[in-house]
């Protein structure tokens, strides 16, 4: 197998997409466009041969890509700590820390969870060399629980379990203002910035279906408290979804820039200043082993600064 390629199987539900968007599906990192010229470039293969963008997938088939090399194909393994919370001969369960990127990429080329991963688990070099095991993310300053496989079919088997939409993740995130409805759904599609690349938006030119539901927990005088539950797995979709809906995620700075100011509670709207991270934490999450066909499930407790800031506005 060519260093880096990606191998996917077409399941009997996604047959008929265009060649471009089921790719874009198994790929939420690239852009629609991007993989368009992997195709045109002779990059991705349809059970051996060469298709264009909308050729339509069909069940059983399977698809080969090998992205281009945009970063060094070689990760140092990186004696960094990990908080482990399950493990076994084919995969585990992390509690990853705010602070830390999942893989390497622009501004961050080590120091990464795959740096660590590659130092605690040395069969996961034989995978693909940037993002070994690596089955979803969460972003830089949002904690808690993540999935990696340690063997390339393990992999592939629970990153179908996320395109089926089968995996269950909650999430806890405190958002600023009253949240009313105490229960609800957030079913706006989002997609790139149009302008701002790094951004995700709900007025994007391409925006994908994207579904989040939430309930209160708890009101606060000026926040609430809300369980998350995603049912697709966008880019940032929580952070833009509750910034849709004129409730930002506390201490986001990129979606939520310059709420704590506007906090009414001085000492609180401080406290928020000094939050180096923003409040959305990845709780639970449950899945089917795709070994041992049992349901696992798991929960991450809240990381002490989130714990003493709730203190602080009780």
């Amino acid at each position: 197998m060519v260093q880096g390629e990606l191998t996917f199987r077409v399941e009997l539900e996604e047959a008929g997409q265009r060649l471009d968007v089921y790719l874009t599906r198994c790929l939420p990192d690239c852009t629609r466009s991007q993989l368009q010229q992997w195709i045109a470039q002779g990059r991705v293969e349809v059970e051996g041969h060469l298709q264009k963008a909308g050729y339509r997938v069909r069940c059983g088939e399977t698809i080969r890509a090998r992205p281009p090399t945009t970063a060094p194909t070689h990760l140092v393994a990186e004696s960094i700590p990990l908080e482990i919370l399950y493990e076994d001969d084919t995969l585990v369960v992390i509690n990853k820390p705010a602070g830390m990127v999942v893989h390497p990429g622009a501004g961050h080329p080590a120091g990464t969870l795959v740096n660590a991963l590659l130092y605690h688990f040395r069969q996961l070099r034989a995978l693909h060399p940037l993002r070994p095991g690596i089955v979803h993310r969460l972003d830089k300053q949002t904690s808690g629980l993540l999935l990696v496989a340690k063997e390339e079919r393990t992999q592939e088997l629970l990153a179908r379990q996320f395109r089926k939409r089968t995996v269950d993740k909650f999430y806890l995130a405190l958002s600023h203002g009253r949240v009313e409805p105490r229960q609800g759904s957030i079913d706006v599609p989002i997609g790139r910035h149009p302008t701002r690349r790094t951004h995700i938006s709900t007025r994007s030119r391409r925006a994908r279906a994207a579904l989040t539901r939430y309930r209160v927990l708890r009101w606060f005088e000026e926040f609430s408290l809300l369980e998350v539950r995603l049912h697709t797995g966008r880019t940032h979709q929580i952070r833009v979804h509750l910034q849709h809906l004129g409730h930002p995620v506390v201490g986001d700075s990129v979606y939520g820039a310059g709420s704590a100011r506007r906090v009414r509670n001085a000492r609180i709207g401080e406290r928020l200043q000094e939050l180096d991270r923003h409040f959305l934490h990845a709780w639970k999450l449950g899945f089917q082993h795709p070994w041992r066909d049992v349901p696992l499930r798991f929960r991450a407790p809240l990381p002490r600064e989130l714990v003493e800031l709730l203190i602080d506005l009780k």
